[in-house]
């Protein structure tokens, strides 16, 4: 039986963590991003389907690709940020099916290149594993900026010229700086946006 976590878990996932603009200089490890991998990856997506892919943008020479390709207000900050995630689309997710769903082995094939079923799963499971991303990172000590406000055709382009991947969002990673941080928003009431029935 799952059991609650404790109040300081809670919030340095929730209640109390931040969007962050601005971060320190210290350096995320190549080891720190596959232990981050390594926890994220167990949140559930229907049928184990695991639509996300990740390219991590970290050194210069990437960044120099990436950052030109955002809305002016996200350059600066992703230049500085120690890591960009392209949180992506793997178009082609079902392919890992028969592996990744023993249970149904006939799973991938429900399943078609280009149909709505598709392209609606592969959206909904990657962003449900970008936002595993994002709680598995506050976990491990590290602080977050996800983003729209890029050109996806653009970023496509540069990064996955083949076409199987389109990217999703990006997400600013490392150690946080306060000194960036705009006033907290309010959040809605449970009242305004639910019904139990």
């Amino acid at each position: 039986m799952t059991t609650s976590v404790a109040d300081a878990v809670l919030r340095q996932v929730f209640l109390e963590a931040r969007t962050f603009n601005q971060f320190t200089d210290q350096e995320v490890s190549d080891e720190k991003l596959t232990q981050l991998y390594d926890l994220m990856k167990w949140g559930p997506t229907s049928m184990n389907c695991q639509a996300g892919y990740y390219v991590v943008v970290k050194s210069q020479e990437a960044k120099a690709r990436l950052v030109p390709l955002l809305m002016g207000g996200n350059q600066a900050k992703t230049q500085a940020a120690p890591v960009t995630i392209i949180v992506a689309i793997d178009t082609e997710f079902y392919r890992n099916l028969p592996t990744q769903f023993p249970a149904n082995p006939s799973a991938v094939d429900i399943f078609q290149p280009g149909t709505e079923l598709t392209a609606t799963n592969a959206f909904r499971n990657s962003s449900l594993q970008g936002a595993y991303l994002i709680l598995a990172a506050r976990m491990l000590g590290l602080d977050c900026g996800p983003m729209s406000g890029f050109d996806n055709a653009a970023v496509d382009a540069e990064f996955f010229p083949d076409g199987r991947y389109q990217s999703n969002f990006l997400l600013n990673l490392g150690y946080g700086d306060p000194a960036g941080n705009h006033p907290r928003g309010p959040r809605l009431p449970f009242e305004a946006v639910s019904q139990i029935l």
